[in-house]
Formats: C-alpha cells, sequence, structure tokens
C-alpha cells in the first residue's frame, strides 16, 4: 500500500447516507471515476467528521497499511475534513499536506468481559445515571486521584483536542506536541481540578467505584461500552494514518487557530 508522493490516480469515493453526500460521490465519479478501497491510491470520505471516523474504522486494514484519507466536507462542523469542491480534485489531492496520527486503544473490562477499541479523538468515561461517577485515576501504575467526583473524564490526542476536549474546557494541544489532554468532565470534587497533561507514552488506568451503584460507560469516538470496571488507556504508537489537508488548511495550522479563537 506504499504510495508514492503526490500521484492519486485511482480515488475510492464514500459518502455518509446525507442526500447532499450521496449526490456529491456521483458527481465526484462521473468525473474522477472511482475505484474499490482495496485497489485506490487515496480514499475520499464525503460527510463529516463522524462519517470520517467510521470510514477509517470500516477500512483500518487498508489505511494502517498507508491508504491516506482526504475528507470533504459534507456534514457539520468538518475539521478533520477539507472544504466541498468538484473542480481541481487532482491538483488539490497533488499539493495536500500529509498529517500522521496515532490513534488511543482503549480495553475496558466490563461485566460481560473484556472489549477493545481504537479512537483518533478521545475516549470518554460518562456517568449513565443521576449519580455522579466516582473514578480512581492511576498513571503508569502508580495512583494519582484517589478519588473523582465527575460526570466523567476523558484522554484526548492532539488532532481530537479541539472537539470534546476543548468543550470540556480542556487545554487545545499542538499537532505532534507528543502529550496527551486528561480533563474532567463537569468535576464535583476536587472542585477545581482542570485536569493534567500527560506523556503519551503514559499508560493511563481508570478504576470505578461502586460500578453497580454508579455506572459508567466508556466511548472511543463513537464506540461505547456500557457498565465499564476498569478501562486501560494507552496511545498506539505503532499505528499510523496519514489524512491529507488542502495546502493553507493543515491540520496543524487547523488547531492553532482554534487556540485565538474567540
Amino acid at each position: 500500500m506504499a504510495q508514492k508522493k503526490n500521484t492519486f490516480k485511482n480515488i475510492a469515493f464514500v459518502s455518509s447516507k446525507k442526500p447532499e453526500a450521496k449526490q456529491a460521490q456521483q458527481l465526484l465519479m462521473e468525473r474522477y471515476g472511482n475505484c474499490d478501497p482495496a485497489h485506490a491510491d487515496v480514499i475520499i470520505p464525503l460527510g463529516g467528521d463522524g462519517f470520517m471516523l467510521e470510514t477509517i474504522r470500516k477500512h483500518m486494514p487498508l489505511i494502517r497499511k498507508g491508504l491516506p484519507v482526504y475528507g470533504m466536507n459534507l456534514g457539520t462542523v468538518g475539521f478533520l475534513m477539507n472544504a466541498y469542491q468538484i473542480d481541481n480534485l487532482a491538483e488539490r489531492l497533488r499539493k495536500a499536506k500529509p498529517a500522521s496520527i496515532s490513534p488511543l486503544k482503549m480495553v475496558a473490562e466490563t461485566r460481560n468481559g473484556t472489549s477493545t477499541a481504537l479512537a483518533i479523538n478521545e475516549i470518554s468515561l460518562l456517568r449513565e445515571t443521576r449519580q455522579a461517577a466516582h473514578i480512581r485515576i492511576i498513571i503508569d501504575g502508580e495512583v494519582r486521584m484517589e478519588k473523582l467526583m465527575a460526570d466523567g473524564i476523558l484522554i484526548a490526542t492532539p488532532a481530537g483536542s479541539t472537539a470534546y476536549n476543548l468543550s470540556a474546557h480542556g487545554p487545545v494541544l499542538p499537532l505532534g506536541s507528543d502529550v496527551l489532554a486528561l480533563t474532567p468532565i463537569s468535576a464535583f470534587r476536587p472542585r477545581r481540578w482542570r485536569g493534567a497533561l500527560l506523556k503519551n507514552t503514559a499508560k493511563i488506568t481508570f478504576q470505578i467505584i461502586q460500578p453497580d451503584k454508579r455506572p459508567v460507560s466508556a466511548v472511543a469516538d463513537d464506540t461505547e461500552f456500557r457498565d465499564v470496571t476498569e478501562v486501560t488507556i494507552e496511545q498506539a504508537n505503532d499505528i499510523i494514518f496519514t489524512l491529507l489537508f488542502d495546502e493553507g488548511h493543515e491540520l496543524d495550522e487547523k488547531i492553532l487557530r482554534e487556540q485565538f479563537s474567540t
């Protein structure tokens, strides 16, 4: 799947279920052709950020082998996407700048066994009922917080630091900063704790206190596991995704702009 630089002759267009995305897919296929992702030089999802994550998950084996992804926004925010435009696609792809991203890997222990998932943006632990979650935080085998009382907590990558993490008042992380954001969600105790910055080599473990009384779910991007008892998270540095962005709208530039937005 090794890709020669800036040569994208075989394109795989995929779209979300939105009518406008389906229509755009048809127009692009008529103009540029279409091929199966297994034989493509690039895959182009048409939709929003959620569909981008869905595409990566669906075509994970190909993307892990080096198939780059160039999204076009036909959704709402489209932070991981490029602007939708039919014309000059070959030129845009030729000039596109790559962003290499390693996802987070989650291992979640539940009453029914062990489940795993990958996340590009963030992994969130969220209370399932009206009662606050009680969570013990362990970093590299050492208990750093005996009990967090909150709606939840999340770990965000630099690429995902402008998503849920920013809404929860977490820090925006520059791409390539080699750190992760640990951000509480509506913390009740300790009330003034705003989270921490961790090295991307850290192993983070969350233990759920009183899981029967205070059930918690774990969500890796859009993959959810209910009633978790313990969640371990590490950055999967052996996995690299390549996302392509238009010149002048690179992912690191988008993240930098978010730090100065009002």
